[in-house]
């Protein structure tokens, strides 16, 4: 029998729990980014997405009804009980799950169980979508998740389109900080390598890249890289949070048109920012849970 090839997934999203999405909408739009009119989930979650041209995008989430959470976590919904886990261990903002686009749910369901990945049940759902003018779409989803028991604070899905809205877009994939895409989503470890094998099977890519300081792995549209805590502290001046062992998410490399222009328009409003390898990097802060390192063209 002769193993099909694989094609690696591309990064779909990243999720970024938020105490708020007045928080969350008010410390992006700050930065220069449209932020998208509030998404209510059928299980208690309310997102404020940041759409980019490249077809990816962030998705900062917060609790809507925490009872609704509460309940569907119990009857087994795997989005909603990793995301008040993830806030039990890490507090209410940050880089909590990676999301890679896929055609069918229901075979990387079967793959992640196979290999031993699986997360849970996969998840179905819709939900109202509202484009920059009001108009609003419906948009449906199916869920299939990925993770390591040994890795707490990091989980992965794929994320299949079922139905998408008949919206307009383009308003909300224009950012006044010249963002353009996702180039890179950038995770912790003291060992990397304990993790490839989970990798490997979420970004559906059995080459992996080791380096000085992790590995790192191709999406179609990206890549992920693990970096050792010297690692993120040595290319983004930013220090692991946790001195426990597992993966954590730490930030976004995005691309920009131009870093003159970014740095102009950061300094009108007063953000603060440092210059480490040819990239702009802005910490986290309230409301920004995550590292965000821009880059220019290459």
């Amino acid at each position: 029998m002769i193993n099909e090839p694989r094609m690696a997934r591309a990064i779909d999203h990243v999720v970024l729990p938020a105490e708020s999405l007045e928080a969350a909408r008010a410390r992006y739009s700050t930065l220069g980014f449209t932020v998208a009119p509030d998404g209510l989930h059928p299980f208690g979650t309310e997102n404020a997405c940041i759409y980019l041209p490249d077809g990816t995008f962030l998705e900062p989430l917060a609790i809507a009804q925490r009872e609704d959470c509460e309940a569907s976590a119990r009857k087994g919904n795997v989005f909603t009980a990793r995301d008040q886990a993830w806030r039990f261990r890490n507090g209410e903002n940050g880089f909590s799950a990676l999301a890679m686009a896929t055609g069918d749910a229901r075979r990387d369901h079967k793959t992640f169980r196979k290999a031993g990945f699986s997360a849970g049940k996969k998840l179905a759902f819709s939900r109202k979508v509202v484009d920059a003018k009001g108009r609003q779409g419906k948009a449906a989803f199916l869920l299939a998740f990925a993770a390591d028991l040994r890795s707490p604070d990091a989980f992965f899905f794929t994320c299949e389109k079922i139905r998408a809205p008949k919206i307009d877009r383009g308003m909300l994939q224009a950012h006044e900080n010249g963002v353009t895409g996702i180039l890179q989503v950038v995770m912790s470890e003291q060992n990397p390598t304990d993790f490839q094998y989970l990798l490997q099977e979420v970004v559906n890519n059995r080459n992996d890249e080791a380096h000085s300081f992790g590995l790192e792995i191709e999406a179609s549209n990206g890549s992920i890289d693990v970096m050792t805590p010297e690692g993120i502290e040595v290319h983004f001046g930013v220090r692991r949070a946790s001195a426990d062992r597992g993966l954590r998410f730490e930030g976004l490399i995005l691309s920009v048109r131009s870093v003159e222009a970014l740095e102009a328009y950061l300094g009108r409003h007063g953000i603060s920012y440092r210059e480490m390898h040819g990239r702009i990097i802005v910490d986290a802060a309230p409301g920004q849970g995550l590292f965000l390192a821009f880059q220019g063209p290459v």
